[in-house]
This record gives structure tokens, sequence and C-alpha cells, in this order.
């Protein structure tokens, strides 16, 4: 008969106390308020209620009934990625001929040549729907096999959300869930963790995380600290259940964060128009109604928010790799929301993770937030640079301020 602890996991007899006692510690919610990965090969077991679970089911049948126990440590696996970028492509040199800059002068403070634009016809759903598809067609799975959608996004193209606007785009006839995720660049990462939690607890089988932005719509044109960085694309992977018997799971970990004082750094804040007159007046109440508003061109302290990044990002990744019983040595790949390439060679050299095993696409890109590390990811992964089976440590840093970093296996 099977031991059952009092975190509600049922470890076979097969198993030796000294492994009972590591699978007791390892599989308690860690500060995340996610399992940990653990490097062993036993099936585990959950009765479904902690307590008294097992003799309320044991009682519901028949003495020749067998109880057969549940297995609930459904993983997940990322199995698909995909990703679209607009046809307008602008360069140093482009940007030249607009504000006082040069190629040169950009290229040696981030490692940006280029960036795509949206423009014409272009539109954020179309780039994040052309993104899913692909990763779709990797997964060889159809829309209707979808059964939730994370569309991760600072810029919608509505104020109400584009995650649904996406699933309709797919043709997805079964009407499965879809919702956005906002967290700026740090978006793709915290998409990542809900799929997963949502597959692990939620019963969701295929999990779509679409992440999608347009910052150039919100870029000051003749500002040359902030014009220079931001570029428009859409990334996309899917989060599949794995009915793990080995506890081999695709995500390993995560560490996220967030720091609201961090928001003078990095912002793109709400705004009255002060030239728009008032649509009538009631002649009694002073400032109504409100006047139209609209967000800020995007506001940023390079030297901050290079510091906050250099700081945090490496902390972040290593708890990550703390959690999951892993060190740098053991990461096939380092990728990292492609923001500027000081800050990648920065944490690259903290984490002692050699050049030749960093992922990066910021010369042909910019940044481009929350569709980065999808993107960067996307292109490692067909190119045959990443293949199934390599350990990947990723993070996403950026505005509110938020941070977050997985250990996560690719395929």
């Amino acid at each position: 008969m099977a031991t059952a602890y009092g975190n509600g996991f049922m470890v076979s007899p097969s198993v030796s106390t000294s492994l009972k006692q590591r699978i007791c510690s390892s599989f308690g919610l860690n500060g995340s308020g996610f399992c940990s990965y653990v490097s062993f090969r036993k099936r585990v077991f959950f009765i479904s209620s902690i307590s008294g679970g097992f003799d309320k089911q044991a009682a519901s049948v028949s003495p020749t009934q067998s109880i057969s126990p549940r297995l609930v440590y459904q993983g997940c696996k990322l199995v698909g990625c995909g990703s679209a970028v607009p046809k307008l492509q602008i360069s140093n040199d482009d940007l030249s001929t607009m504000i006082e800059t040069s190629d040169e002068w950009i290229s040696t403070r981030t490692g940006i040549r280029n960036r795509r634009v949206l423009s014409g016809d272009d539109s954020l759903i179309g780039l994040a729907s052309e993104a899913a598809k692909k990763a779709l067609q990797m997964a060889k799975l159809d829309p209707d096999d979808i059964d939730l959608v994370l569309m991760c996004s600072s810029t919608p193209e509505d104020l109400f959300g584009s995650a649904p606007q996406v699933q309709r785009a797919l043709g997805c006839s079964k009407s499965p869930l879809a919702y956005d995720i906002t967290a700026a660049c740090s978006g793709f990462m915290l998409g990542l963790v809900s799929a997963a939690c949502h597959v692990r607890g939620g019963g969701f089988k295929n999990v779509l995380v679409v992440a999608a932005d347009a910052l150039s719509r919100f870029v000051d044109w003749t500002d040359r600290g902030t014009c220079i960085l931001f570029g428009d694309a859409a990334g996309a992977v899917v989060v599949q259940v794995d009915f793990l018997f080995s506890l081999e799971d695709g995500i390993f970990s995560f560490d996220l964060h967030s720091d609201g004082d961090g928001i003078r750094h990095l912002n793109a804040s709400w705004r009255q128009d002060e030239t728009n007159e008032a649509v009538g007046t009631n002649g009694s109440l002073t400032g109504f109604p409100p006047k139209r508003s609209s967000y800020s061109y995007i506001n940023m302290n390079g030297k901050e928010v290079f510091r906050f990044a250099a700081r945090c990002v490496p902390q972040s990744i290593e708890a990550a790799l703390q959690k999951a019983g892993l060190t740098s040595s053991n990461v096939d790949w380092l990728l990292l929301h492609q923001a500027n390439q000081r800050i990648i060679d920065a944490v690259a050299t903290r984490l002692e993770v050699p050049s030749e095993q960093v992922i990066s696409n910021l010369a042909n890109y910019g940044n481009t937030s929350a569709a980065s590390i999808p993107l960067a990811l996307d292109e490692a992964v067909r190119s045959g640079k990443v293949k199934p089976g390599h350990v990947i440590a990723a993070s996403g840093f950026g505005a509110g301020l938020t941070w977050g970093s997985a250990i996560i296996r690719w395929g």
C-alpha cells in the first residue's frame, strides 16, 4: 500500500525512505506558488482530498473493487512555437535622416541595427494570429484543439483586450477562453507561467500563449533616447499537458517579481488632453464630464533601467535555477528579453554563461517588448540551434517594474 503524506502526495512503497522525504519537501509549494522540479523517476500519486480523501474513496466502493490512486502530477511541455514581424524595416541609417544619430552611435550603445514597424494594413492582431498559426502548425494541432488563449500585450488594439480577437482570427469554433495579460516586456514570462498553472491545476490540455506588442505606436520618433530602441513583433508557443510518469517536466521552476516604485524609470502614463473641449457641462460640477484622455509616449531613464536589469535579472535566474535544483552549468541556452545587448552581455557574464550559449536577435528587431523572447526562441528552434531536450534559462524584465525567470526544457 502506498504511503500518504500531509501535502497530499502518495508515494508507492518501492520508493526509498530518503526519497520519500525528498518528495514531501520538494513538492511543497515554493515561494512563487509552483512545484519545483525534482530529478527522480518514481510514480507519485495524489488522493483527491488531503484530509480523509482516501477513507471516503474506500467507503464508496465495494470490497471487490480495487482503489486506483489517481496520478495528478500532470506536467506540461512546449510543443510548438511561431513568430511574425511587420514588412516595413527601419534601419539605423533611416533614423539618422530623422534625428541626430548614426548607425555607429546606435549599434555601439544598444546592439540594434534594424527594427520592424507596423504600417499600412498591418495590424497587431494580424501579427499575433500569424505567429499563433505557425505555433499550432509546429505542434500539429488544429485551432479547435486549443482550450485557452493567453494574449500577452501592453498595446492591444482594443481597450478591453485583443485575446478574443486572436481566438476569432484563428477560427476556434468551440469558443475557448481567451484573455489578456499586461506586463510589458515581462508579459511572455507571466503568460508562460500562467499557462503552466492552468495545465497543472485547471485541466487544460493545450494552451496557446501569444505575445505581441506594437510599441512603435507609443514612441516619440523625435526622442533619440527611446525611438532607436523599439520595434513591433509577435511570438507564440503552445504549452501542452504531459501526464508524467517519470516526473520530467518541461517547465522546471520560475521566479517572478514586481516593484511599483520603479514606475518613475519606465512608463507610458495616462494623461488628459488639455486642449480638448469638454462636451457640455451641467454648470455645477467642476471637472465633469472628464476630458478625453490618452497614453503618453514612452518615458524611460535608460541608466536606471540598465542598473535594475543588470542587478535583478541574474538574481532571478539564479533563484529559479536553485528551485529547479540546477546550476548555470546545466543550462544549454540563456534567453533574455531582447532590450539591449549590453544588458544581455552583463547578465551572461554574471551567470558565467559563454557567449556562444546566449540567444540574441536584437540586432535585427530591436526591443519588441513581450514578443522578444518567443520571437528569438522561434528563430533558434527553426534554425536548429535549440533542439528537443535542451534546457533554457529565460528571463523577461521591463515596465512596472516587473521581472521574471523560468527554467524550461524545449520539446
